[in-house]
C-alpha cells in the first residue's frame, strides 16, 4: 500500500511514478476522501472536547443547587453526534483504505516506462546449444521416456493438467531437493506453510481486492474473514507470516524458504507455445523470500537474485537474466528481473524465476514492522524470488540436454538424486 504522506506531498510526482505502469491513478478522490476524514476527526475531537468541558461543570453546578438536567440533555446531544460522527468516520475510512489497497506499488525509480516491450536484458548465461539432429520438443520426449502422462492427468484433473511417472517423478523431486539442500545450506529457513489461506493473506500480499478472482477460492461469503483460497505461490504465506508484528532490528533480515505446489486459474491457452507442462493450473515451486530493513533491501535483492541464477547455472541452462519495465512488474513490486530460460523446440525464451522487491508496499498493508536499534518504529522491505518453479525447468532440461538417439542426459548436479545418469526409453 502506498504511504498516503507521500499522495499528500506530491501527487503529481506519485500520479507520474504510476503512469509509468500505464496506470492512470484517481488521486484526487483518494486526497478529497483524506480531507473529509481529517475534518471528521477534527470535528469529533471538538464534541468531545465541548462533553469533556461540560461535564467537569457538573460537580460545581450540582454543589450551587443548579438545574443539572438541561446540561445532561446536552451531553446525551453531543453523545450521540459524536456517536453519528464516529460511525461516519468508519465509512470514510474504509472507502479511504480501500482505494489505497487498489492502487499498485510505485515503481523504483531507475525502472523504466512501458510495458514488456521494453524490458531489458542484461545478462546472457552460457552457450545457446545447438543440434547435429532433427531435435524433439519437451511434450514428444517426456512421452517417449515415460516421464510424464499428459492423458491421464487430463483425465484426472482436465485441461492444464499433467501427471509425473517413474523416473520423470524422481528428476521432478531431484529438481526440488536440489533447490531444498541449496536454500538449506545457505541458511535459509525451510518453511512448508498452509495450501489454504485466509483473505488476510491475500490482502497482505497486495493480490486482493483487485485480483481476488484470479485465485481458485474454496469458501466464500459476505464476511472477508470466512473467506478462504488456495495459494498461488508461497510467497503470499511467507510474506504474512510476521504480520501484524513488531520484529527487533537485530532479528533481520528473515531469510526464509517454502516449497509448494501453486494453483493458478490462468492456466489454459491452447497455443504451440503453451504445450505441456508450459503454463498449468497446478506446479511445483520452491520460493524464497527476505524480510529485512530498507537499509539492506538492496543487497537482500542482489543475493536473492544471485541464488536464483546459481540455481539454474548449476543445472548447466543456457538462459538469460531479463530487467522488467514498470508496466511487466506486477502490482505489488518496485522492480523485478526475470530468469528466463531458453526452450529449443520454441525457440524462445520462457521465465522460471522472477526475483522482485515490494519495498514497504506489502509491509504497509500487513502492518509487518521493526523496532529499530534507536527505538523507532518503521516498516520492513520484503522480496521474493522463485528458486525455482519445475513446471517450465523440467522442459528445458530434457530439450537442451536431449541426445540423438531419444535419451536425455541427467545433469550432474541431479544424479545423486535421480540414481541415473541418462534417461532412456
Amino acid at each position: 500500500m502506498i504511504d498516503i504522506n507521500l499522495i499528500r506531498q506530491d501527487a503529481a510526482k506519485v500520479q507520474a511514478a504510476l503512469a509509468k505502469r500505464g496506470y492512470a491513478a484517481d488521486l484526487d478522490s483518494i486526497l478529497a476522501l483524506d480531507v473529509k476524514r481529517r475534518e471528521i476527526i477534527g470535528g469529533t475531537e471538538a464534541l468531545k472536547a465541548e462533553k469533556n468541558k461540560v461535564s467537569a461543570d457538573i460537580p460545581r453546578l450540582k454543589k450551587s443547587g443548579a438545574d443539572v438536567a438541561p446540561i445532561f440533555a446536552k451531553m446525551r446531544e453531543i453523545g450521540d453526534e459524536i456517536s453519528a460522527a464516529d460511525e461516519k468516520l468508519k465509512a470514510v475510512e474504509a472507502e479511504l483504505r480501500n482505494a489505497l489497497l487498489c492502487l499498485p506499488n510505485i515503481p523504483d525509480p531507475d525502472v523504466v516506462a512501458g510495458d514488456k516491450e521494453q524490458n531489458e536484458v542484461i545478462k546472457v548465461w552460457g552457450e545457446k546449444p545447438s543440434f547435429d539432429f532433427a531435435i524433439k520438443n519437451h511434450v514428444e520426449l517426456c512421452e517417449s521416456l515415460h516421464l510424464i502422462d499428459y492423458e491421464r492427468g487430463v483425465k484426472l484433473a482436465g485441461n492444464g493438467s499433467w501427471l509425473y511417472t517413474g523416473l520423470g517423478a524422481q528428476i521432478e523431486w531431484a529438481l526440488l531437493t536440489y533447490f531444498i539442500k541449496t536454500h538449506t545450506a545457505d541458511g535459509y529457513t525451510f518453511i512448508l506453510p498452509p495450501h489454504m489461506l485466509n483473505y488476510e493473506c491475500g490482502l497482505g500480499a497486495g493480490q486482493f481486492p483487485k485480483f481476488e478472482d484470479d485465485v481458485y477460492r474454496i469458501e466464500t461469503g459476505e464476511e472477508l474473514a470466512a473467506r478462504r483460497f488456495l495459494l498461488p505461490t508461497a510467497e503470499t504465506a511467507l510474506v504474512n507470516l510476521y504480520r501484524g508484528e513488531i520484529l527487533s532490528e537485530n532479528e533481520l533480515p528473515k531469510k526464509l524458504f517454502a516449497y509448494t505446489p501453486c494453483y493458478r486459474k490462468e492456466a489454459g491457452s491452447y497455443r504451440a507455445e503453451e504445450r505441456g507442462m508450459i503454463r498449468g493450473h497446478q506446479f511445483d515451486k520452491v520460493e524464497m523470500v527476505q524480510v529485512t530493513t530498507p537499509e539492506t533491501s538492496k543487497q537482500a535483492f542482489e543475493e536473492l537474485l544471485n541464488k536464483a541464477c546459481a540455481l539454474v547455472e548449476g543445472l548447466g541452462l543456457h538462459y538469460r537474466l531479463s530487467k522488467l519495465a514498470a508496466g511487466d512488474c506486477s502490482a505489488s513490486m518496485a522492480r523485478t528481473y526475470d530468469i528466463e530460460v531458453w526452450i529449443p523446440s520454441m525457440g524462445i525464451y520462457k521465465e522460471v524465476s522472477s526475483v522482485s522487491n515490494a519495498n514497504d508496499y506489502q509491509a504497509r498493508r500487513n502492518m509487518t514492522r521493526y523496532r529499530a536499534a534507536d527505538g523507532k518504529i518503521g516498516y520492513v522491505h520484503t522480496l521474493n524470488g522463485s528458486g525455482l518453479a519445475t513446471s517450465r525447468i523440467l522442459p528445458a532440461l530434457v530439450e537442451q540436454y536431449q541426445n540423438a538417439d531419444g535419451s536425455v542426459t541427467v545433469p550432474k548436479v541431479l544424479r545423486e538424486f535421480v540414481g541415473v545418469d541418462v534417461l532412456k526409453a
